[in-house]
């Protein structure tokens, strides 16, 4: 080899490892945050569905708890009763494909 045909390679080599790391950095960043926001939407249902437990059968906490709490679920309520407006019976559906009266 001849000196005009080396070429540096740590140069490129610490450039295509930064590239590497900072896209590797971005997705985990991105996953997390998904997680995060799925679990902050599973947390927003659960504490809905302990307000608002007797509904579905499950104990109730006391009502002057429950009714302090829920000027803060303005949004919450909205997103169950959409959700139960839109949903269809899926135990229906099942007891229906199994042919069961």
């Amino acid at each position: 080899m001849a000196d005009g045909d080396k070429r540096p390679e740590g140069p490129n080599l610490l450039k295509g490892l930064k590239a590497f790391f900072s896209t590797l950095d971005e997705s985990q960043r991105k996953r997390v945050t998904d997680v995060t926001e799925f679990e902050i939407r599973e947390l927003e249902n659960l504490f809905v569905l302990l307000l608002m437990g007797s509904f579905s059968g499950m104990p109730a906490p006391p009502s002057f708890i429950s009714a302090e709490l829920i000027p803060h679920l303005e949004h919450e309520i909205k997103v169950l009763n959409s959700r139960a407006v839109c949903s269809s019976d899926s135990f229906a559906e099942i007891m229906g494909v199994l042919d069961i009266d």
